[in-house]
């Protein structure tokens, strides 16, 4: 796989992200990262890897950040597009770390799941 082919959505604050990364780093892969925090995805971006990570939105998110309770995101009536809404909003929603590459795309919690990707 050549290094842009794999691009990860990327927190730094985040120990499963920067674990992520460092599996791919030890392989000798420099993947695409987006930093999504600092410029955050929008809806078109999140529909899309939403289709191809192919999970529910609901599955995607951070349920315990206060802000998903805020908003009342918890109540089943509140649709994707609403969810989808809330995560272009506030990308801290954005569960992570997300791993795209030529073979599928994952959530890699734990980040070991990144290695399913590679083989």
């Amino acid at each position: 796989m050549t290094e842009s082919a794999i691009t990860l959505y990327h927190n730094a604050r985040c120990s499963n992200s920067r674990g992520a990364l460092a599996l791919l780093q030890e392989r000798g892969i420099e993947p695409r990262i987006v930093d999504y925090i600092a410029t955050p995805l929008d809806h078109a971006q999140l529909r899309a890897l939403v289709a191809r990570l192919g999970v529910p939105v609901r599955e995607l998110m951070r349920t315990k950040e206060a802000v998903y309770a805020d908003l009342g995101l918890a109540d089943p009536r509140v649709g994707d597009e609403q969810l989808i809404d809330a995560i272009a909003r506030h990308p801290v929603l954005l569960n992570r770390p997300i791993v795209v590459t030529p073979r599928g795309a994952l959530l890699c919690r734990p980040p070991e799941r990144v290695l399913g990707l590679l083989d």
